[in-house]
């Protein structure tokens, strides 16, 4: 949810500075069920405890103002900021 709402006040943002923007910006995420969550308008039995946050980004979704797509673990860019890496992987995402 912390990255749908980053992604809508930069948009606001943009746009209140007359920048023109894509109508739809893709949210990479590396958790395959908090993708295929925020795509499904069908919550199961076993989802009930899903919080607010899924729902506010499957409105947006819905709205075709973002896009959420998988990317694997190994290819996450935002690592490199937020977790200790090995050194291949922190020399690969440097480089």
């Amino acid at each position: 949810m912390d990255g749908t709402a980053e992604i809508l006040w930069i948009r606001a943002l943009l746009s209140d500075l007359h920048f023109s923007s894509n109508p739809m910006t893709i949210l990479w995420c590396d958790n395959l069920g908090a993708t295929c969550l925020s795509v499904n308008p069908i919550f199961h039995v076993r989802t009930k405890h899903v919080e607010v946050d899924y729902h506010f980004v499957r409105d947006r979704v819905a709205k075709k103002e973002i896009e959420v797509r998988f990317i694997s673990s190994q290819d996450q860019l935002a690592d490199v900021l937020t977790k200790p890496l090995p050194h291949a992987s922190f020399t690969y995402f440097r480089s």
